[in-house]
Parts: C-alpha cells; sequence; structure tokens
C-alpha cells in the first residue's frame, strides 16, 4: 500500500501546472510560427503573381512597339495608327492569346518626325487584365537610315592624300586609295581594283600607299602589302576603326527621282526658281529664317594661261560671281518654306547661315541632259548656328558641287553635299598661271558628301586646299535634311528603354 502525504500532492500539481504551462507556451510559439509561415507563404504568393503581373505587362509593352513597327513597315508615313491626320492619339489596342483571351492592353502615343527626318519615337504602355495597377512602359525610337550614314560616299575610285583627316563613316562603290588618317570605318563595293594614279595590278579596294610604322613617307608605287593574295593588314595609324570589303553598293541613278520629288515640293511651297536667262542665281541665307535671292549676270574671268589642263571639260571655269558692280541684281527676299525645300532650275552659287531651320537646296533641269545638268557652288562659308540637329542643310546638284577659283582662304561648308552626277570638288587652277588664289589654306566641311565622280579638293603638285577636314555630323544619319535620299525603305530601331 502506497500512502502520500500532502506535500506530495502539492508537488505532484505543481509539475502538471509546469507542463500545462509549457503545453500553452509551445502551442503560442508553434501557432505563431505557422501563422509567419502562412502569412509569408501568401505574400510570397502575392508577390509572385505581382511579378507575373509585371512580367506580363512587359511583354504587352513589347507587343505595342513591335505592333507600330510591323504597321510602319506596311504604311510607312502613318503616325496616327490609321485613324487619320487630326488625330493624336493615344491609341489602345487589346493583346489576345492564341485562344482568344484577353491578357490586356497596350496604349500607343506616336511622336512623328519632324520635317525632313524619319525618327519616330513610341511609347508603349502595357497593362495586364488581372490588374489595371499593373503596368510597364517602353518607348523606342525607329528611323530609316539615309544616305546621311556616310560622312563620304562615292561613285567612283577615290584618292585621299595626306593631310585629309575624316571623322566619319565613307564608302565607294569603286576602289578607295586612302593616305590621311580616318577614324571610322572604310568600305568599298570591291574586293580590288587597279588604281588608275600607278601602275602594277590591282590593290585592295581599300588600301593605303603610306609606308607602314616606323618608315615615314609615302610610297607612290604599286605596294605588294596592299594587294591580294596577301592578307590584309591591319594598319590602324590610318585606319583607326578598320576596313571591309566587298559590301553592298550604293545606287546613285536613284537620286534623278529624289531631285523630282524635291522640284515638286518646292513648287508647291512657291519657292521654284525656273532658268533665270542669265548665269544663275545667287542664295544668301539668313539668320532670320529668310534668303536674300540674287540673279547673277556675270562671272569672274580666268587670269591670262589659266586654262583647263585636261582642255576637254567643258563645265571647267572660274565658278566664281564677278566683284565688277552689277554682277548680279537682287529679286527679293524670301521666308524659307515650311516644307524646307528650294527649287533652281539654274546654276546657284550659295552662302550665309542659318539658325534652328533645315532646308534641302537642290538644282537640276528636267528632263535630264548630260549638257545642261546645273552646278552649286559655295566659295563664301555656308553655317550653322547650332550643332545639336536643330540646324540642317543639304545641297543637291543634278552636276558638279564646287569651290571656285575666289573661294575663301580658310573656308567651311556646314551641310550635307551631293552631286548626282558630278563630282564634289574644285577645278584645278595652277598656281603659277591662276593667281593668288589657285593655292587656299584649308576647308572644313561639317556633315556629309555625296559624289558620283572623284572627288577632289587639292592636286598631288600641291595646290588647292592645304588642309581637308571632313567631320562627320552624325545627327544626319536619322535627321537628314528636307527630301534627302534614304538607303533603304525599312524602319530601324536606333534605341529603346523601359522607362521607370
Amino acid at each position: 500500500m502506497n500512502f502520500f502525504t500532502l506535500k506530495d500532492k502539492q508537488q505532484k500539481k505543481k509539475v502538471k501546472g509546469f507542463l500545462l504551462v509549457g503545453i500553452l507556451v509551445f502551442a503560442s510559439v508553434a501557432v505563431l510560427v505557422l501563422t509567419a509561415i502562412v502569412t509569408g507563404a501568401v505574400v510570397n504568393i502575392r508577390l509572385v503573381n505581382s511579378e507575373i503581373d509585371r512580367e506580363q505587362a512587359f511583354h504587352i509593352a513589347e507587343s505595342g512597339i513591335e505592333y507600330y513597327r510591323w504597321h510602319l513597315a506596311h504604311f510607312a508615313t502613318d503616325y496616327n495608327d490609321g485613324h487619320g491626320s487630326t488625330s493624336t492619339g493615344p491609341y489602345i489596342h487589346q493583346l489576345n492569346d492564341k485562344d482568344g483571351n484577353a491578357l490586356g492592353n497596350f496604349i500607343l502615343t506616336v511622336t512623328p518626325p519632324i520635317s525632313g527626318s524619319t525618327l519616330v519615337k513610341i511609347q508603349s504602355n502595357g497593362v495586364d487584365a488581372n490588374g489595371a495597377s499593373t503596368t510597364r512602359k517602353i518607348t523606342s525610337t525607329l528611323a530609316i537610315p539615309s544616305l546621311a550614314k556616310y560622312a563620304v560616299a562615292a561613285n567612283d575610285n577615290m584618292r585621299f592624300g595626306p593631310g585629309t583627316v575624316v571623322y566619319g563613316p565613307i564608302h565607294s562603290n569603286a576602289g578607295i586609295r586612302f593616305d590621311g588618317l580616318t577614324y571610322n570605318l572604310m568600305t568599298s563595293a570591291l574586293s580590288a581594283y587597279d588604281d588608275p594614279d600607278h601602275s602594277g595590278g590591282q590593290e585592295f579596294a581599300v588600301h593605303t600607299h603610306v609606308n607602314a610604322p616606323p618608315s615615314l613617307g609615302v610610297n607612290d608605287t604599286f605596294r605588294s602589302a596592299e594587294a591580294p593574295p596577301a592578307s590584309v593588314p591591319s594598319r590602324t595609324d590610318i585606319f583607326k576603326a578598320g576596313r571591309q570589303f566587298p559590301v553592298s553598293s550604293i545606287d546613285f541613278s536613284g537620286f534623278t527621282t529624289d531631285l523630282s520629288a524635291m522640284k515638286t515640293k518646292a513648287q508647291a511651297s512657291s519657292t521654284y526658281y525656273a532658268p533665270s536667262g542669265a548665269r544663275g542665281y545667287h542664295i544668301i541665307l539668313k539668320t532670320n529664317g529668310t534668303f536674300d535671292l540674287y540673279r547673277v549676270n556675270t562671272l569672274m574671268n580666268a587670269p591670262g594661261g589659266c586654262t583647263d589642263p585636261s582642255g576637254s571639260d567643258a563645265t571647267w571655269g572660274t565658278w566664281s560671281i564677278s566683284a565688277a558692280g552689277g554682277s548680279q541684281t537682287l529679286i527679293g527676299n524670301y521666308s524659307i518654306p515650311n516644307n524646307g525645300v528650294i527649287f533652281t532650275e539654274d546654276n546657284l552659287w550659295i552662302d550665309g547661315q542659318i539658325n534652328t531651320k533645315r532646308i534641302t537646296i537642290a538644282a537640276g533641269k528636267f528632263p535630264d541632259n548630260a549638257a545642261t545638268r546645273p552646278a552649286i557652288t559655295v566659295n563664301s562659308n555656308l553655317t550653322y548656328t547650332n550643332y545639336t540637329g536643330t540646324d540642317v542643310i543639304a545641297l543637291v546638284s543634278q552636276g558638279n558641287v564646287n569651290v571656285g577659283l575666289n573661294s575663301a582662304d580658310n573656308l567651311r561648308i556646314d551641310g550635307a553635299l551631293v552631286a548626282q552626277n558630278g563630282r564634289t570638288g574644285r577645278y584645278y587652277y595652277d598656281d603659277g598661271s591662276c593667281g593668288s588664289t589657285a593655292d587656299r589654306t584649308s576647308i572644313t566641311l561639317y556633315g556629309m558628301l555625296a559624289t558620283n565622280l572623284r572627288y577632289g579638293f587639292a592636286y598631288t603638285d600641291g595646290t588647292g586646299y592645304a588642309t581637308r577636314n571632313i567631320t562627320y555630323d552624325g545627327t544626319l544619319l536619322y535627321g537628314p535634311p528636307p527630301s534627302f535620299p534614304l538607303t533603304s525603305n525599312q524602319y530601324q530601331t536606333i534605341s529603346w528603354e523601359e522607362l521607370k
């Protein structure tokens, strides 16, 4: 028989009470832990669902950008999503899955290009169907590249002599001999060609005659190291960004269509000028958005003995307006048109300065006849006020783009220069018989030039401009002058970013 004292009973009750407290504490902790786990799971599920919604909204926004790329591929100048020219948007589209279930909406805001440009800005807001508060925003810039993608574009064999510095890409449909310094890619549509400036057979389509370091100077004879079957040497001392050949060619013949379109636009804006009945026209651009138009009556006569050395170029001349009284007559002062296009059906001289204007000035005669193609000449500075893309000039000539005998000693030309059938450059003026202006100090071209025939502002005997600086204006590529020739009919993506 067991006997328990009162003290034993009290101790047993204490043990039971202690266990109960422990169980309650453990249960409370377990409930708290379980609640935390459940709460965390719920939060994680919500976060996962939110992230899924965000990703869904992102892909919906991307679909909006891709949709408008498709739209522009079919309707290249429709910036109103098919709603008419007076519509400003935004444009809302529902996006469905393959079964027709709504995934959400993309909301498009389209900013059309400014005059002459092809830059289209598209903002797409993606909204997920599971929650209108879940949105992602993407902005993208699309554009069609223009001929101004090159600092120099040519349709003939080219030679760039020592002293030439180029900061933009260069391309020729023929061969290129480059003895200066270029900081961008140089390309040719050929693999190799026979340089006409020396004998010896074919050399690489893009090659140099500058001696490889540590040697100095230029070797004017055939260079076996720059000819097949040798490997193309790097020569980063000349071609800082390299050279590439063969590549696709440029269609210079297509510029005729562009000139015809320019004439039509100039006629629509009352800035078309028929044949002058004299030597041509002189335009002086002004920073107040206007230009003075003169009729050119007489040109500077060449000094005695100053003649075309070939004796066969019917267009050779001083290409300089006479300094004598009555050499030109003021026709009037006119506003630069809103469409930015001026067209003269005669020779044209141009200089002056613009301020926040985008303008294309063209010279041509139709039907096209090789004997009557007009030229454009720049003998005095033609400049911008702003160098941010707001100021743009293009000179498009059916014939040559000239710099004449009586040109500025330090000449600056801002703009894109195009010689559709002729060449961009300066005629040969012998420094022994053509006077003090035969030899000039420096010419700076800021923009680009395109030339059908071999260009040049200097010659191997030292005449012409001693220093030639060609600086590429990168804003021209996707923001070219009005009606400027394009190199494609398809939009390309220039930039893409998500807006926070």
